[in-house]
């Protein structure tokens, strides 16, 4: 198969797919992306006993990503691999202790690399100045989101005084949903894995007029009907997703946030500051 200097890379192509793929293909993309050095090395009947799944199943997994055979997608991962990261390594070229390190760190690197190279210091202060100038704002997750979108409002309560995240315990989204306005700015966490109200919470939004900053995995494609979508790689070295780009947004953000509410912001600041001091000393 011929490849283009436009062709998406072979990771690219996996993360792209997975949310279209039947669960056994599925399984197999999460585990190619988690070690994609071991589809560069082994032929499809050994990748299919690694991942327990069966070989027709690998068959149909290499023509969804657009390959004509495996062996058209183990020379793309090959290729990738020839680039040097230790992200292709095959799992069997280092040590458990090392691989676990170097794995887990190398793909936190990428994955911040990944992530910030699609998003614009003109987007961040547009989205810090919209949180600004909102009435109120409002940060939804659910399931892995949730924290995230704990973590947000927390932060953005130094510097603004109008910041909710839901849902709150034991309390109903439409109590709160109903007063979302026009002048109001809404953070929605969609990472995976994402629940179906999800999208009526988007829909209600732009029905309410309000500004909407969708941060999401790289899975999802990119949602024009909000103001801004963000998506994060969260590639992961083992069975579980790597946040690490989440984090790092959620903390650009709060930070750009402080830095442009100016004098406004460190006098509210220092009056927490103020405030902790004595309510420790009590």
């Amino acid at each position: 198969m011929a490849r283009s200097s436009q062709e998406r890379s072979f990771l690219a192509r996996v993360r792209n797919a997975l949310p279209t793929l039947h669960p056994a293909e599925r399984r197999l993309g999460e585990f190619v992306c988690d070690f994609p050095g071991e589809l560069a090395s082994y032929d499809a009947q050994e990748l299919a006993k690694f991942a327990s799944v069966s070989k027709a199943t690998v068959s149909r997994f290499v023509r969804r990503l657009g390959y004509d055979s495996y062996e058209a997608a183990r020379k793309h991962a090959r290729e990738e691999q020839a680039t040097g990261s230790r992200l292709f390594l095959p799992a069997s070229a280092l040590e458990p202790s090392e691989r676990s390190l170097a794995l887990n760190l190398d793909q936190g690197k990428v994955n911040l690399d990944r992530t910030f190279s699609a998003i614009t210091q003109t987007q961040v202060d547009e989205v810090a100045r919209a949180i600004l100038a909102a009435r109120k704002t409002w940060v939804i997750g659910f399931r892995a989101s949730h924290p995230f979108a704990d973590y947000l409002r927390w932060q953005l309560t130094q510097v603004v005084e109008q910041v909710v995240s839901l849902p709150g315990g034991g309390e109903t989204l439409g109590e709160h949903l109903v007063s979302v306005r026009d002048n109001d700015c809404m953070v929605v966490f969609g990472l995976r894995r994402r629940v179906a109200i999800t999208e009526q919470i988007l829909a209600q939004a732009r029905e309410s007029g309000t500004r909407v900053l969708y941060i999401t995995d790289e899975g999802l494609d990119p949602d024009p009907t909000v103001t801004w979508h963000f998506r994060c790689c969260t590639l992961a070295a083992g069975p579980l997703f790597n946040h690490t780009a989440v984090m790092a947004l959620c903390h650009l953000l709060a930070m750009r946030t402080i830095e442009l509410a100016g004098e406004a912001s460190r006098g509210r600041l220092r009056r927490i500051e103020v405030l902790n001091d004595r309510l420790e000393e009590l």
